[in-house]
Parts: structure tokens; sequence; C-alpha cells
């Protein structure tokens, strides 16, 4: 079982008793400003990494997981500002759509926003790692549901965004998650490019190297 269909599975076996009793209280998670997209234990799972981010650095990090079919180029830091009440500084606002628009020439769609308060908040992460947790989990082709990577994606974009922050303060957080999937994918690419390296030798150049060997 891969591991992002791993994760999937712990996160509903975990959380679905407990998702019952707890659904008046996640209603109430101040992390999660909009949510079209998360299911119960990912909203509770976020809950619990913001709290303990602003309880340890002070620093707040809000969500927004949006279903909205944004235009292309549309303009995510000025979305951002209907939320402004609901903002407490310093933060970083977590905006994941997976239904924008990128280029209308192309099928692709999906974008992460990552907008902090200020630029000194801005440099307690990196943004391309923040990012990246979350991308490369929606792109693995998987038997998982769209539904399902869209959940574990925030759930590890966040947690990497929680865990620079604490990590630029010197400061170790204990309910993040740890991020495999940047290995994983690696080993895979490997993999993959191995496999296309012998296939290529055995059907291809092994039989040409073969009759010119014989020709000679």
């Amino acid at each position: 079982m891969n591991k992002v269909k791993l994760r999937a599975s712990l996160y509903k076996g975990l959380f679905a008793i407990l998702s019952l009793w707890m659904f008046p209280l996640l209603l109430n998670a101040t992390q999660l400003l909009k949510n079209d997209l998360l299911k119960i234990e990912a909203v509770e799972l976020i809950d619990k990494m913001g709290e303990e981010l602003y309880a340890k650095t002070a620093v707040n990090g809000y969500v927004i997981a949006t279903n909205e079919h944004f235009s292309e180029g549309f303009n995510l830091v000025e979305y951002s500002k209907k939320y402004k009440a609901k903002l407490n500084k310093p933060y970083v606002l977590f905006i994941f759509a997976p239904y924008a628009t990128i280029t209308k020439k192309s099928d692709m769609r999906g974008r992460v926003g990552i907008i902090p308060s200020s630029d000194g908040v801005r440099a307690l992460y990196d943004y391309d790692d923040v990012r990246d947790a979350g991308i490369n989990i929606v792109a693995i082709k998987d038997s998982n549901t769209d539904e399902d990577k869209y959940n574990i994606a925030v759930l590890q974009s966040y947690s990497e965004l929680a865990d620079n922050i604490a990590k630029s303060k010197g400061i170790t957080l204990e309910n993040t998650i740890d991020d495999e999937m940047g290995t994983m994918i690696s080993i895979l690419r490997v993999l993959i490019y191995s496999g296309t390296l012998i296939l290529l030798w055995l059907f291809i150049l092994r039989p040409f190297w073969i009759r010119r060997k014989g020709g000679k």
C-alpha cells in the first residue's frame, strides 16, 4: 500500500468515531476560514496544529479550502481581503483551490496561495516546500479519490508550513505530520527511470548490438 493511500486510510479510521461528537467544536475552528473540500477529520487536525503553532510561535496559520472555479490569472491576494476581518496578525493564509484555472489553453487546474501578513512572516517559511508538499500528493496517479488527495494535500502543506515557522524560531511542534512523500517520490522517479533504461536496453539497444556483433 503506497504512502498516500495509507495516510488516507489512517485518517479515516482514526477519526471516524471521533467526528460524531466533535462536529460542533469543529464548526468553530478558527484556522479554517472557508471549507468546501475538507472532511471533519482533516479540519480537526488543522485546528490542532494551528492551535499549537500559535501557542508556541504567536503566528496564526489560516486555511481556505475552496471548490470555486477561479478564472485564469485570478488574484488570490485580492480574494483574501474578503476575510480580512477574521485574520489576526501575524499570520500566514494558505489557500487551496484545486478547481482554479491555470491557463485556458490547457485542461490543467489547481492553484495554491500562501499569503503572509508581512515580509517578516514570509521569511519564516519556504514557499516552495509548503506548496510542493501538497502538489506532490495531488499529482500522484493512484486509486485514491480526488477528495482524499485534496484532504491529505492540505494537511501535508499546512503541516509543512507550521513546521517551517516553528523551526525558524528553534521550536519543535508535536502535532504536525512527518513528510515522507518527498523521499518516496524521489525513489519512485529513480525506479521509473531505471525501468525505462532497462526496457530500452532489452528491446532496442541489445537486439541492435547483437545484430551488429553477428554481422561482424
